[in-house]
């Protein structure tokens, strides 16, 4: 009997490759598995697909739910993005993905897990992590490092020597990676920082603003933990909330992000991403927590906010620190329950109002108006105190001018 390989297979230029590939090089009994996390249509007849290119056998498995309890919402409510604007869609897909890769393999009795990311990608990273902590007698196998095709041009012409299907067409051939929360797009022009993104020709969840409505669409959402449970006071399932907003969102050309980002190999890479769901989704919660978190809790999960999100896409998701840090943010969010109204007006969001049960905003405290709870004067005897440090440091100088002048 053969030795069997799991491959992390989407249907697309590379797994279509990798197939016949792995059958010529390794002469393993290649299994297919596509995690559906959300793919949409992307998943159609990929069955039929990957036998007909040489696989032994097919899963598709549909984790959408884990997807967005286990990897999503944790990483929403620790407010995780990355270099300030990405919102980490492929980054928490992968480690779920390698995950169920792993039980696949175990299942099987194989001996091997394949993926198709490149040797420059961040992917290679995500997954092999994930193997590593989960299923470290695994052998992995990363065909971009070690076949001799150097492009996608020279994928298209490898399957083109087999007559095998070519998945993409030669002149739209971006690189992209859809999921429920989002879409991502690479290559071709966008490669060059220089060009401004061609949206109506490259969005395929938004529009762009410009063609976006020209009134406003007002959401109302309503959190428990931390967790988006309502909106607009209907009651949603976790993939339902997300599928919804992207929807609303889309159609207000919300979530449109353009970003050179820092791979986690050291390189530069550009990228364009759809996010409408997650960009709703991250503002409204933030405002929730800007009235049910204190000063010092909210300035610290700030400070966390950037490690979370540096781990998650970095790969390290099944790591103690992640797993600290989101033991951390769940303890934080108790209490970050409420609603929260939006404004979506062409690309952009704006607060229109949050309330919670649980809200340290003291209107009488906040209030020009003297309330019970403050008191004016008390304000000069912690000034002086505040202050102490600063008044010492002058007296000290005002004394040793000479000495302040040399230095």
């Amino acid at each position: 009997m053969n030795k069997k390989v799991i491959l992390a297979y989407s249907g697309g230029l590379d797994t279509t490759v990798i197939i016949p590939w792995l059958k010529e090089n390794y002469n393993y009994d290649v299994i297919a598995v596509c995690v559906d996390v959300g793919q949409g249509k992307e998943t159609d007849g990929l069955e039929e697909k990957a036998l007909s290119t040489g696989a032994s056998k097919y899963y598709n498995l549909n984790v959408e739910e884990e997807f967005v309890t286990d990897y999503i919402w944790p990483t929403l409510k620790a407010q995780a993005i990355y270099e300030g604007k990405y919102l980490l869609g492929t980054s928490m897909a992968r480690p779920l993905i390698a995950k169920k890769l792993v039980e696949i393999a175990y299942q099987e009795n194989a001996t091997a897990i394949c993926h198709g990311a490149t040797g420059k990608g961040n992917d290679q990273v995500r997954f092999e992590l994930t193997i590593k902590a989960l299923a470290p007698e695994l052998e992995i196998i990363a065909p971009w490092r070690i076949w001799d095709l150097q492009s996608r041009e020279d994928e298209v012409e490898y399957l083109e020597k087999r007559n095998l299907p070519i998945p993409v067409k030669k002149d739209e051939n971006y690189s992209r990676d859809r999921n429920l929360w989002h879409l991502s797009h690479e290559g071709l022009d966008l490669e060059d920082p220089a060009n401004e993104p061609q949206l109506r020709k490259l969005l395929q969840i938004a529009v762009s603003p410009e063609d976006a409505p020209d009134t406003p669409t007002y959401v109302e959402l309503e959190f428990e933990q931390g967790i988006p449970v309502k909106l607009n006071g209907k009651k949603y399932s976790p993939v339902e909330m997300i599928s919804t907003l992207n929807e609303i969102g889309g159609k207000n050309g919300i979530g449109i992000t353009d970003l050179v980002e820092n791979r986690v190999v050291g390189l530069k890479s550009r990228g364009v991403y759809e996010n409408p769901a997650g960009s709703i989704l991250f503002a409204a919660l933030k405002d929730l927590e800007h009235i049910c978190l204190d000063k010092q809790t909210f300035a610290y999960k700030q400070m966390i906010s950037i490690k979370f999100a540096e781990l998650v896409y970095s790969g390290e998701w099944f790591t103690p620190l992640r797993e600290a840090l989101s033991a951390f943010v769940d303890s934080v969010h108790q209490t970050v329950t409420g609603k929260v109204k939006l404004k979506l007006y062409k690309g952009s969001i704006a607060s229109a109002g949050v309330t919670s049960p649980y809200s340290l905003y003291n209107e009488s405290l906040a209030s020009f108006t003297t309330g019970e709870l403050y008191n004016h004067k008390d304000a000069e005897g912690f000034i002086n105190l505040f202050g102490l440090s600063l008044k010492v440091r002058a007296l000290m100088k005002k004394s040793n001018k000479k000495l302040v002048r040399k230095s």
